[in-house]
């Protein structure tokens, strides 16, 4: 698939790498496409990547990944231009600057506000409740890392899904985008346990079934 992620910090880096070792197509958009950062993520990827503007990705992929700070989001759904009919994917969480909470929840979500900035996107919240270690190696001993994928497009969710599995994680359906004011918390209970606590990122959530 044809994969723009826009952000390339350490979730879009972790991302970027796994699906292209898979055989996607990635395009990541940020503001300094030539820097030396950007250069050696390439050069640690291989071909199946390249970078240049938002706009640019955005606008030679099927699937958009938001992997941008908060703060940076409607600045970046603006920046991408029309998203309408793609799968967009989103990653980020509304945290406060002092990783102690979330800016906005219960009532709407992040997710929900991309869908209002991105009109027509088939918006879908996903890789948002690990952190980018457990994305770049999803390897634990006791089995797969769930990984919820929450959506009203059944299409969309199912394409997410197959990339979730592409990174070795157990995709499960969380239902409509709603639910991302559930996932987002949940988000932040595992940021809590690793930098809180003290429990470090080798930590992770599986889903067991009996």
């Amino acid at each position: 698939m044809k994969i723009a992620i826009l952000g390339a910090g350490n979730v879009g880096g972790a991302l970027g790498k796994g699906w292209s070792a898979k055989g996607h197509s990635v395009y990541f958009g940020v503001p300094e496409p030539q820097s030396e950062r950007m250069q050696a993520l390439l050069k640690s990827i291989g071909a199946n990547a390249r970078a240049g503007s938002v706009q640019e990705a955005a606008a030679n992929a099927e699937i958009v990944v938001f992997a941008t700070p908060w703060n940076a989001a409607q600045n970046a759904i603006a920046t991408a231009g029309n998203l309408a009919g793609k799968i967009v994917i989103d990653c980020m969480n509304p945290l406060a600057p002092d990783l102690s909470g979330l800016v906005l929840g219960h009532t709407t979500s992040a997710a929900e506000q991309v869908a209002a900035w991105a009109k027509g996107a088939r918006v879908v919240k996903a890789f948002n409740t690990t952190g980018a270690g457990n994305m770049a190696d999803s390897r634990y001993a006791g089995g797969k890392l769930v990984m919820c994928i929450a959506g009203d497009d059944a299409a969309a969710k199912k394409s997410v899904s197959q990339l979730a599995a592409d990174l070795g994680f157990d995709p499960v359906d969380a239902g409509p985008l709603k639910n991302a004011r559930l996932l987002e918390p949940f988000a932040m209970l595992w940021i809590y346990l690793a930098v809180k606590q003290g429990l470090g990122p080798n930590i992770a959530f599986q889903l067991l079934r009996r």
